[in-house]
């Protein structure tokens, strides 16, 4: 059974940490809850494996890619739907898939369940394929006696999350080629270029312009310290994703991001939309209120909208309702406030919230669509600038050296 990490606070407010072992995310809200303890995120500990078992499973196991993972669970769907057992269904599903890694998780799946264990704990298992939401969502559906909804609900989800990463690569292709393109440029200017005319301007024997001292500087800087540079850039690399793997410095990098200029506010909807689609698809499947948020909170890959959505969790957990936790939560807009509110009123909460992550999935995709657009100004500034810092700093002195030739 898979070991979970959790940092919470305890009933005086004071913050505590340790480990449990559990089946899903849930199971350990539930201990904790028991103990008086408020969980602010449950993360599960990764096993550390030597070089002999790292190379027994890559030998010995296909990753299964998320693709894969739609097909099983679409699968999974149409077999509930049409009354064949689960025993049955996943057998079938192993003797007809030709993909080495489905194939092993079918068998593992079907010698768990032969063993005595229900579907979400079978799932459990191969923690490297399924998530802490999906093994809740499955066993929820099997609770309520609800698993084909509940497999309809997690391949729409999926999907979901197919189609907004390959979205946000596709907006970011461009601008990303552009910047490579001009940072590959600034390296052999001042690797090439600029040592080249340097070579000329010391003939002139006269005083050269300021700009031009300032480029052969930078360019003198570069070809003495580039170990320096190169070693510095590495190590602000590694501390920054050391201080990102602290739970503070990933806040603080989480918060960061949805408050940078164009990016942010893309990320901000993205997030929503991930939120949203999410704790509708728990409504839906009959979840309550305080469980959804705990598993929503979990899933949302954003740590300051996960803390959020975590505080909204206990002030639902003190009495409050659902529109007054998201109005505090202050991470919502007043249009999706008063959908929340009509969804509480009229019972349809789930189909409210289903509808705001598609309407925060619409803006972000407009908002995509017109990225480029957005950044091709400031690009197009950028090298603008460069082209004009280096036809000042190169001319100027070749401009001084004609006038004087022609007196």
């Amino acid at each position: 059974m898979p070991q979970f990490a959790y940092y919470g606070r305890d009933q005086k407010n004071q913050p505590v940490r340790g480990q449990l072992e559990a089946a899903t995310t849930a199971n350990v809200v539930d201990m904790l809850a028991q103990t008086g303890i408020t969980p602010v995120s449950i993360e599960p500990v990764v096993e550390v494996k030597d070089a002999g078992e790292v190379l027994g499973g890559w030998m010995g196991k296909q990753k299964v890619t998320l693709v894969d993972l739609m097909m099983f669970t679409r699968q999974m769907y149409t077999l509930t739907r049409a009354g064949v057992p689960i025993m049955r269904a996943l057998s079938g599903l192993e003797q007809s898939t030709q993909q080495p890694g489905l194939k092993k998780l079918f068998h593992e799946l079907v010698q768990s369940l032969d063993s005595g264990l229900e579907l979400s704990q079978a799932l459990a298992r191969r923690d490297d394929v399924f998530d802490s939401f999906y093994v809740s969502m499955v066993r929820v559906g099997e609770t309520a006696g609800r698993l084909e909804e509940v497999f309809d609900g997690l391949y729409n989800h999926l999907e979901f999350q197919r189609y907004m990463r390959e979205q946000v690569k596709s907006a970011v292709r461009y601008p990303s080629f552009v910047v490579a393109a001009m940072i590959g440029a600034i390296a052999i200017i001042n690797i090439v270029v600029i040592p080249a005319f340097a070579k000329v301007f010391a003939n002139l024997g006269a005083e050269l312009p300021l700009m031009t001292r300032i480029l052969l500087g930078t360019s003198q800087f570069t070809l003495t310290w580039w170990p320096a540079i190169l070693a510095g850039a590495a190590m602000a690399f590694v501390g920054f994703r050391m201080w990102v793997g602290t739970e503070l410095g990933r806040l603080a990098w989480d918060r960061t991001k949805l408050r940078m200029p164009i990016f942010g506010e893309l990320m901000r909807k993205g997030v929503l939309s991930q939120a949203t689609k999410s704790m509708a698809l728990v409504f839906r499947s009959g979840v309550p209120v305080v469980q959804g948020l705990t598993l929503t909170a979990a899933l949302v890959e954003n740590r300051h909208v996960g803390q959020a959505l975590a505080n909204m969790r206990s002030q639902v957990e003190r009495g409050e309702s659902l529109l007054a936790a998201c109005q505090r939560a202050g991470i919502f807009t007043p249009l999706v406030l008063q959908m929340v509110m009509v969804g509480e009123e009229s019972g349809t909460l789930g189909e409210m919230l289903d509808e705001i992550g598609s309407m925060y999935q619409r803006d972000m995709e407009h908002g995509l669509k017109s990225l480029s657009q957005q950044i091709e100004p400031i690009l197009i500034v950028t090298l603008g600038a460069m082209v004009l810092v280096l036809a000042l700093g190169v001319f100027l002195p070749m401009w001084d050296l004609g006038k004087a030739a022609i007196k």
